[in-house]
C-alpha cells in the first residue's frame, strides 16, 4: 500500500511522525509493505511552492492508494487553497466517519460508550465545496450576506448506505439526525432517503432525531447510540461532542473516505500554540491511520490489514490505560516518546 503523507500545519509534524512510527511497527509486525511517500501540504507548500497544493500533489495523492493529511491552519488560509476541503472535494471523499468512545484510564464525565458520527462530507453549509466553481456564500451588500446550502438525494443515498453497512458490523442500530422541522426540504430529502436505504437492511433498528434534541440525549447518555448518520455541519459539531465526551479531542480519530480514496486525518485542529513544545497528543492521527489502513483492507479484502487495524485501536486502549500518553489524555509522556512507545506496543501486542 502506498501512502502519501503530509505533515501539516502547527502540530502536524510532530503527531505525524509519531504516527509513521507506528504505521512502520504496523507494516513490519503485518507484513504490510507500507511505502510512505513524504511530501508537503499547507504553510510549508505556500513556502517552498508558492500554492498551499500543487497541481503535482494531487496527481500524486490520485495515483497512490491513501493519504494521510496532518492538521491543517485552515483558519489562515483567505486566498489560498484549504488543503482539507481540496482533498475532499477532488478526491470525492464523501463519508467522514469519525469514532468515539471512553477511554479506560481517561476521565469521563459520562458512562461508558462507543459510537461512530457518520458525517457527509460534500455538500451541506460548506460554502468552500457545494458548488462546481467559486463559493456558496456572497456578500449581497456590505451588511446583507447569504450562504446557501446543496442538499441532493445522490450524497444523502450514499452516505445513508455508508452508515448502514458500518451498522452491520456493530450493533446494527442507526440514528438519522436532522432539523426538518425548519429545514423542510432539504432536511426532509436527507431523512426521505436514509429510510428508503434503511429498507434494504432490515435487520438494523432506526429512529430519528432533531438535531437541537440530539445534543442533549448526547449528553445525557451517549450509550444509547451506536451509528449516527447527518448532514455536513451537523455532522461536524456533534462528533466534536461526542470525541470530547469521551474524555479528549485528541482521542477522537477520523477517515474521509470515497469510492476509489480515502484520506486519514486527525479529528483537531493545528494547535499552533502549542506547536514544537511536544505535548501535543498524536493519538487522533494514529487512530485515523489505523482507520485508514481498515479501509484499505475491507476495499481490496486484505485480512492482514484488517487485522493491523484492529491491532492500532487494541493499542491505543492498552497504552492509554497504562499511562503511555500525553497529558491530556491523562498520561504523562511527550509527543514523540508516546509515538515510541505506541510502536513498541503494537510490535509486541
Amino acid at each position: 500500500m502506498k501512502i502519501v503523507v503530509l505533515p501539516g500545519d502547527g502540530i502536524g509534524p510532530e503527531t505525524m511522525a509519531a504516527t509513521v512510527e507506528v504505521l512502520q511497527a504496523a507494516s513490519q509486525r503485518f507484513g504490510l509493505d507500507l511505502q510512505l511517500d513524504h511530501d508537503v501540504a499547507g504553510h510549508e507548500s505556500l513556502r517552498r511552492h508558492g500554492a498551499t497544493v500543487t497541481p503535482a500533489l494531487l496527481a500524486k495523492v490520485k495515483a497512490a492508494d491513501g493519504l494521510m493529511l496532518g492538521p491543517m491552519s485552515t483558519y489562515d488560509y483567505t486566498d489560498e487553497i484549504n488543503p482539507s476541503r481540496f482533498f475532499r472535494k477532488e478526491l470525492d471523499l464523501y463519508a467522514n466517519i469519525r469514532p468515539a468512545r471512553t477511554w479506560s484510564g481517561v476521565p469521563h464525565k459520562v458512562d461508558a460508550f462507543d459510537l461512530v458520527v457518520v458525517r457527509e462530507n460534500t455538500e451541506g453549509f460548506y460554502a468552500d465545496r457545494n458548488i462546481a466553481s467559486g463559493g456558496s456564500e456572497m456578500l449581497i451588500t456590505p451588511d446583507v450576506a447569504v450562504s446557501l446550502r446543496r442538499i441532493t438525494r445522490g450524497c444523502c443515498e450514499r452516505i445513508a448506505r455508508s452508515a448502514f453497512e458500518l451498522a452491520m458490523t456493530r450493533r446494527r442500530h442507526v440514528s438519522i439526525v436532522h432539523k426538518a422541522n425548519v429545514l423542510k426540504l432539504g432536511d426532509g430529502m436527507f431523512i426521505e432517503e436514509c429510510q428508503r436505504v434503511a429498507r434494504d437492511f432490515p435487520e438494523v433498528q432506526v429512529d430519528e432525531f432533531i438535531v437541537d434534541a440530539m445534543m442533549a440525549h448526547v449528553v445525557r447518555a451517549p450509550q444509547r447510540f451506536d451509528v449516527i448518520v447527518t448532514t455536513n455541519m451537523f455532522g461536524d459539531i456533534l462528533s466534536d461532542l461526542t470525541a470530547e465526551l469521551s474524555g479528549s479531542l485528541g482521542l477522537g480519530g477520523s477517515v474521509n473516505a470515497g469510492r476509489d480514496h480515502a484520506m486519514g486525518q486527525a479529528a483537531h485542529g493545528s494547535a499552533p500554540d502549542i506547536a514544537g513544545q511536544d505535548i501535543a497528543n498524536p493519538f487522533s492521527l494514529i487512530l485515523s491511520a489505523g482507520q485508514l489502513l481498515g479501509w484499505h483492507g475491507q476495499r481490496h479484502g486484505l485480512p492482514a490489514f484488517l487485522a493491523a487495524a484492529e491491532a492500532i485501536e487494541r493499542t491505543a486502549a492498552a497504552a492509554v490505560e497504562a499511562g503511555e500518553a500525553t497529558r491530556d489524555a491523562g498520561g504523562r509522556l511527550g509527543t514523540a516518546a508516546t509515538g515510541r512507545a505506541f510502536a513498541q506496543r503494537l510490535q509486541g501486542a
